[in-house]
């Protein structure tokens, strides 16, 4: 320790150290977070004004928006101005606040969408009992809480943990932001204790989200095959069709970055993975959401025509 660099910043080798792409990148990654706000934010406030849209699925979609644009932001724009940037530095207090917010947004995100999976279930299971028992002021509002209340703890232990660690003999981060395999790796004291409460939170976090989804899914699958109606069994499964796109998407991605040994990790690799799910995701859960839905679609259309005859 007495041989210890302190250091003030972090320097991020970035997406590609290629100087003749950095341009290139720049564009299309200010398309992507310009759509992604856009549309997220888009989807919030039609949410807000279109009475239709008032009721508890559509208020789970406004909280996931609300997250895919709190997880894009937190690393966004700080990598848009880094293509334009020959050293990509950030200092060393505005590391663990990237890592905090993205974390916690991600938690809530993941326990998001198995609550909207409930949301289904009960929805198709027990429609009788659907407004009594989703009653927005009551077990929505509780749901949602405890999602962002999880999402907080889980981010303030990794946070802290992280930074109790020694980062003695570079400050260069093999990434475009401040994730935990990456600083990990660049840390010169033990990391045990780091990786095994990435994992076991982790496991539980996802685990309890991926238990949810499957277990709602399997009494709607039953319950719509009993069905007698081919056009309600049509109905039923479209209506599930968006959310369990996202699921297999989102779940699918974080299982590979972050539920895996360490030993597995590939820098260059976790890098793609990262952008699709900090970058990507983020701007297409929108576009399922209301390209999937005629409520959306037809609440859109509602609007932009109340827009145009007002002109």
């Amino acid at each position: 320790m007495e041989n210890c660099t302190v250091f003030t910043e972090f320097i991020f080798l970035g997406l590609s150290s290629r100087q003749d792409v950095q341009l290139g990148l720049f564009v299309s990654f200010l398309f992507v977070y310009g759509t992604t706000v856009v549309a997220n934010v888009g989807m919030i406030l039609l949410i807000k004004t279109d009475s239709r849209l008032h009721t508890p699925m559509y208020y789970f979609l406004s909280n996931l928006s609300l997250c895919d644009v709190c997880v894009s932001s937190s690393v966004s724009p700080k990598m848009l101005a880094d293509f334009l940037s020959e050293t990509k530095r950030i200092p060393y207090t505005a590391c663990p606040i990237q890592m905090f917010v993205f974390c916690i947004f991600g938690d809530v995100e993941i326990l998001m969408l198995a609550v909207m999976a409930y949301d289904r279930y009960v929805a198709i299971c027990n429609p009788l009992l659907y407004t009594v028992a989703m009653s927005k002021t009551l077990l929505c509002t509780v749901l949602v809480f405890l999602t962002y209340i999880t999402g907080l703890v889980d981010s303030a232990v990794h946070t802290c943990l992280a930074f109790r660690l020694s980062f003695c003999k570079s400050n260069i981060i093999n990434h475009f932001y401040c994730d935990f395999p990456p600083m990990f790796a660049l840390a010169t004291s033990d990391t045990f204790i780091n990786e095994i409460m990435v994992f076991i939170l982790g496991t539980i976090i996802f685990g309890v989200s991926v238990f949810t989804v499957l277990l709602s899914y399997s009494y709607i699958i039953v319950t719509v095959l009993r069905m007698k109606s081919a056009e309600w069994r049509r109905k039923a499964f479209s209506t599930c069709a968006s959310h369990l796109c996202t699921v297999a998407i989102f779940h699918g991605t974080l299982f590979y970055m972050y539920l895996r040994p360490s030993s597995s990790y590939s820098m260059d690799t976790d890098k793609i993975t990262s952008v699709i799910y900090m970058v990507i995701i983020p701007m297409i859960n929108p576009l399922i959401y209301s390209l999937r839905n005629k409520d959306v679609k037809g609440a859109l259309k509602k609007t932009i025509s109340t827009k145009l005859c007002r002109q």
